[in-house]
């Protein structure tokens, strides 16, 4: 019988973890910027020299067999410190190079994020950005971020999470809707207007409110309005149209601030509970991370750092 050439399998094995994580055979050929139909004839050929079935295919979805999930088991460790060798070798000295792929929320990536990214892509010529723009909690390590801008209380204890800049809530309203219903001078007073908000269930919602200079002193107001939705950017919009008072979060109202299309109601009041007071930047747990990680996390920070 011809002996077998293990290293002659190690792409093969490596693209068998690559399918495991991701899940599907579309995606794991995205990851490794192969096509699907290379990514099949790998595995193939990995089942065909090992003589057995790995993976299970539909329709729909791929999942290992037990033999399969045995081999990427005994694969993850190896393979990982490989992956960590390499980054150390090749990312001690020179400039910073490789992809970065990052996800991040929807407003703070095209109202923030993306005007600014063009500087550091500039400063760092081999580096990529793979951004995307979604509100979705993707799982990082499953489907393959280095990276997550997350705008939440609750923070994975298995990742590390760094600050990148502190937000608060906003209430405004456009210059229109201001001309023709008032500005309200207390929290009380939001319930004579048409109020624009994020849906918590089916019930109406209920802002609070703390004095800026008065310390203890709260307000609870029930709040209605025409319009509600999960996107702080399509709230904004409808303030704009002189729809209503909307409750923002700062980073997606600062545009329409700054040129005067939107203004701030009861700046002596400022909302509590009602989003998360802090952008973290999220990434999992690496004993080596690449440098192009670091140094973007590091610009990242400086860019938006407002202590």
């Amino acid at each position: 019988m011809k002996e077998l050439k293990t290293e002659a399998l190690w792409m093969h094995l490596h693209w068998l973890t690559v399918l495991a994580e991701q899940g599907s055979f579309t995606r794991a050929a995205e990851r490794l910027e192969v096509s699907k139909a290379a990514m099949s004839q790998k595995i193939k050929q990995l089942e065909q020299m090992a003589g057995v079935a790995l993976v299970q295919r539909t329709t729909r979805s791929v999942r290992l067999t037990s033999a399969g999930e045995k081999l990427v088991d005994d694969l993850r460790a190896p393979f990982s410190q490989i992956a960590q060798s390499f980054y150390s070798v090749r990312d001690s000295s020179g400039p910073l190079r490789g992809l970065v792929r990052v996800t991040a929320p929807v407003a703070f990536a095209r109202q923030q994020l993306v005007p600014h990214i063009s500087s550091f892509l500039r400063q760092h010529p081999q580096v990529r950005v793979q951004l995307e723009v979604s509100d979705r909690l993707v799982s990082l390590t499953s489907e393959g971020y280095d990276l997550a801008i997350r705008h939440s209380n609750s923070l994975p204890e298995t990742h590390v999470a760094l600050p990148l800049c502190n937000t608060r809530a906003l209430l405004v309203a456009s210059p229109g809707y201001i001309a023709q219903h008032g500005i309200p001078q207390t929290p009380q007073a939001l319930q004579q207007h048409q109020c624009l908000y994020y849906p918590r269930g089916v019930e109406l919602p209920r802002w609070t409110f703390a004095h800026s200079t008065q310390a203890g002193e709260q307000v609870t107001v029930s709040v209605s309005g025409p319009f509600a939705t999960n996107n702080s950017e399509s709230i904004r919009d409808a303030a704009l149209d002189g729809l209503g008072i909307a409750m923002l979060p700062d980073f997606s109202a600062q545009t329409a601030l700054d040129n005067g299309t939107l203004q701030v109601i009861l700046p002596q009041w400022h909302a509590v509970g009602a989003f998360a007071e802090k952008l973290w930047i999220v990434r999992p747990y690496a004993a080596q991370v690449p440098r192009a990680v670091t140094g973007f996390t590091h610009w990242l920070r400086a860019a938006f750092r407002n202590d």
